[in-house]
């Protein structure tokens, strides 16, 4: 059994994970934590979140010195603030402990990318060049072989999922970037309130116009130039990605078929629609990315769809602890 802390876990991703390790066979639920400023911490996780009485009924512990508890735990896992995960895995890591962030802090080596799209400068290049990127169906062997995993964003899971396939197969035309129209839930703001992200100041309206820090990092991992315009719905969570590329001329509907199904067929949490197209409500709750696909003549619309505290997220970040310790990959995350 690998004892596990969770830093952050009364936000909105920290309580997914919490539900998955806590009925993970293979884990054990060590430590609940937030920072010590937290309002939150000295209560229990089932106080915040109802839903866990009589579950997981565990003290959130204010995180005064990270060293005391990377002594006590094997795997952290860090839903944390960018600068909160850039200065405590770096504690857990030298300890040997296993770190999932589920920030932004190690996803892109790229020399100037925090400055620019962080606000900060990065102080471990290191282990920035360490870490393994934490898309789960295409980094499989790093993610095997990494002591540090960073787990992608939520826009950038979906769309990467969509596009990726049909990049690898050569299939997309050069000179037309593809499109990303991706609309997500209030959720992804994450649990602090906000006028900017109440549910009843939310319309729907696009944000982050051509400066998303989502979009180089989008770009860094496939290697290929996207247009990413993230819009925020009045919808509680979920993200819908409507994805527009321009095909080879000699392209049809059935190579980009067979260019999803050779990705997918034997990777569980990636589900291919045969025929229309898939919706939020198809992955609301679930831990899988959903995709479905229109071809007409050399107009392609890919429609990517997940849940932006699962896939986007937690379910992930459980993904790829199964992946890095030798579990079954869908361990805790899917009822068969």
């Amino acid at each position: 059994m690998l004892n596990t802390l969770i830093v952050g876990a009364s936000g909105y991703a920290g309580v997914e994970l919490a539900t998955y390790i806590n009925r993970h066979p293979q884990m054990t639920l060590t430590a609940l934590a937030v920072s010590a400023q937290s309002p939150d911490a000295g209560k229990l996780l089932s106080d915040l979140h109802p839903q866990l009485k009589g579950v997981i009924d565990l003290r959130l512990e204010p995180l005064n010195d990270a060293a005391t508890w990377a002594s006590k735990v094997d795997v952290v896992f860090l839903a944390t603030a960018h600068e909160v995960s850039h200065d405590l895995a770096p504690v857990f890591l030298a300890s040997g402990c296993v770190v999932f962030d589920l920030s932004g802090a190690f996803r892109v080596s790229k020399p100037g990318f925090y400055d620019a799209f962080y606000g900060f400068s990065h102080q471990y290049p290191h282990w920035l060049s360490q870490a393994a990127y934490g898309l789960a169906e295409w980094n499989h062997q790093q993610i095997a072989e990494a002591q540090l995993i960073a787990v992608p964003g939520c826009y950038p899971t979906a769309a990467q999922l969509a596009l990726r396939p049909l990049l690898e197969a050569g299939l997309i035309n050069d000179g037309q970037w593809p499109v990303i129209n991706a609309v997500s839930g209030v959720s992804g703001a994450g649990r602090k309130a906000s006028i900017t992200t109440s549910f009843c100041e939310v319309s729907l309206q696009p944000y982050g116009i051509f400066n998303h820090r989502h979009q180089p990092e989008i770009i860094s991992h496939l290697g290929s130039s996207v247009i990413f315009t993230p819009h925020l719905g009045n919808f509680s969570r979920g993200i819908l990605e409507t994805i527009t590329c321009r095909l080879k001329p000699t392209v049809r509907h059935e190579d980009v078929a067979a260019a999803f199904h050779n990705a997918y067929q034997d990777k569980p949490l990636v589900r291919i629609y045969d025929k229309g197209v898939p919706s939020i409500k198809s992955v609301a709750g679930l831990p899988y990315c959903d995709i479905g696909f229109v071809v007409q003549e050399e107009h392609l619309i890919v429609i990517s769809a997940i849940d932006n505290l699962l896939k986007g997220a937690a379910s992930q970040a459980v993904q790829c602890l199964n992946i890095r310790f030798g579990f079954p990959e869908t361990e805790s995350l899917v009822y068969m």
